[in-house]
C-alpha cells in the first residue's frame, strides 16, 4: 500500500491533517501523521524528512501556519515530492501561503490553497503523484473525480 507522510507544525493543526488523511484513505493510500515544528523540533523534522523514503513514504505533505517554514525545511532534507499546505493563523493564512510559495530555486514545494481546501487538495495531489505508477490509485482517482 502506498504511504504518505503528513507532518504538521503543531497539535492544533490536527483537524487539517485528519481531513487530508481521510481523503488519502478513501483513495487507498496510508497516511501517517506526525507533529514536528521546524522551529520547536528541528531535529525531529530533519529525521522525519531525511528518513521518509527509506521508511516507505512516496510523498510528504507538510502543513503549517504563521512563518510556515516547515514545508521548505522538509524539502531541504529529501528528494521526495513535498506538498505544502498553508494554514490560517495570522493574516488569514496569507503569511503562510507566501512563506511556502516563495521557495528558492532548487528546493521546490508544491503549494496548495490555505486551510481545509488545501488539505484536501494535498491528498489529491499526492494521489496523482502516486497514480503515475499505481493503476489502482489511478482508478480510484477517476472514480473520486467523477463523484464530484
Amino acid at each position: 500500500m502506498a504511504k504518505v507522510l503528513i507532518i504538521i507544525g503543531s497539535k492544533s493543526d490536527m483537524e487539517y491533517a485528519q481531513k487530508c488523511n481521510e481523503l488519502l484513505e478513501m483513495l487507498g493510500i496510508k497516511g501517517v501523521i506526525e507533529v514536528g515544528s521546524a522551529h520547536r523540533h528541528p531535529e525531529k523534522v530533519k529525521e522525519l524528512a531525511s528518513q521518509a523514503e527509506q521508511n516507505g513514504f512516496e510523498v510528504i505533505i507538510a502543513m503549517a501556519g504563521l512563518a510556515a517554514a516547515l514545508p521548505g525545511v522538509v524539502a531541504s532534507y529529501t528528494l521526495l515530492p513535498v506538498i505544502g499546505v498553508p494554514l490560517p493563523a495570522a493574516l488569514n493564512g496569507l503569511d503562510a501561503l507566501f512563506s511556502i510559495a516563495q521557495m528558492p530555486a532548487g528546493i521546490p514545494v508544491a503549494t496548495m490553497a490555505i486551510g481545509s481546501h488545501g488539505a484536501k487538495n494535498a491528498a489529491v495531489m499526492a494521489a496523482r503523484i502516486i497514480a503515475l505508477k499505481d493503476k489502482e490509485i489511478n482508478e480510484k482517482l477517476i472514480k473520486y473525480r467523477d463523484s464530484l
